[in-house]
């Protein structure tokens, strides 16, 4: 006797997003079921995983990605061009530490000019982050939108003190926008309200409810996704259709489960295969929660996660 599976049936659909320009462009969302049912819907497009490119390393990098990212990581342009040609990145993210004003503080005319540089160096779509201060990040990122005007890059993130501004800059330049809100569906969907009464086309928003890591708040990062993903798929509710970003490179990195030596925990084992195993594992249960697209960091964790998403895609 057959079994009948039980399907859900979805009256929304994720929006499709494109970033980048020409034949390396890259489209994510357009999926018409939750994460991965084929058997419901439409997956949509394959998730778009970008390599983590910064303008300036913290104090005390990693082990494990000075082992893998050492010889090209004191110059952005060159780490970029690593990741499209020798990593095969279909993105990059570059994130603009240097600016930090608890930092070295550097102008907004600096970072607009190292964006050029990249920009001038390779093809594949570009994520231009901020250092994630929101007073700072107004004037820098408009620097940025400005001198990466018609490549139709996705900037942030645009948060209540600073949207106003990082929007009318990605309008005007032709970009796509990150708006960030912190672990609150209420908040991911007031941000999206609030664009929209800037005339910002909300098809062209992509959300960042916030990731937390594997280990460290996992959980109520994963049900929030899933709220924010069923409020857009199952009540149709357009201001939460927008596919998500997710910067786990950001917050997988600092956290103790990472950061702790043999000596400190040797129960815990290598520190160096511990913390790429951490950042891969927590990026497949952001996908399995609704993601589309992840900034990381570790190549091996990268290709990981792209092997695994061959078998969910297939």
């Amino acid at each position: 006797m057959a079994v009948e599976i039980l399907k859900e049936n979805y009256t929304g659909k994720v929006i499709t997003v494109e970033v980048g320009t020409g034949d390396k462009a890259v489209k994510v969302g357009g999926a018409s079921a939750l994460p991965f049912h084929t058997f419901e819907g439409d997956a949509g497009h394959r998730p778009l995983i970008a390599y983590e490119v910064l303008d300036a390393l913290p104090e005390d990098p990693p082990d494990a990605l000075q082992a893998e990212l050492g010889a090209v990581w004191d110059d952005p342009v060159k780490w970029a061009l690593y990741c499209q040609n020798d990593l095969k990145a279909r993105a990059v993210a570059l994130r603009l530490v240097s600016t930090d004003p608890d930092g070295q503080d550097a102008s907004p005319e600096s970072a607009a000019e190292t964006v050029k540089k990249v920009l001038d160096a390779i093809d594949v779509p570009l994520i231009i982050l901020g250092c994630f201060k929101e007073a700072k990040d107004g004037p820098v990122l408009k620097a940025a939108a400005d001198a990466a005007r018609g490549r139709n890059c996705l900037i942030g993130k645009a948060q209540e003190e600073n949207y106003k501004t990082i929007a009318a800059a990605a309008t005007s330049n032709g970009h796509k926008l990150i708006a960030f809100s912190n672990l609150d569906f209420n908040l991911a969907k007031q941000i999206n309200i609030l664009l929209s009464q800037a005339d910002f086309d909300i098809n062209n928003v992509l959300v960042d409810p916030t990731a937390s890591a594997l280990g460290y708040g996992l959980e109520y990062t994963y049900s929030v996704i899933e709220r924010i993903r069923a409020a857009g798929l199952v009540q149709n509710d357009a201001m939460m259709q927008p596919p998500m970003f997710l910067d786990l490179a950001a917050v997988v990195w600092k956290i103790k489960e990472v950061k702790a030596s043999e000596e400190d925990l040797p129960e815990w084992g290598d520190r160096s295969e511990r913390s790429i195993h951490w950042e891969a594992s927590t990026a497949i249960s952001m996908l399995m929660a609704g993601a589309e697209i992840l900034v990381m960091a570790s190549p091996r964790a990268v290709q990981a996660v792209e092997q695994t998403l061959d078998q969910l895609m297939g």
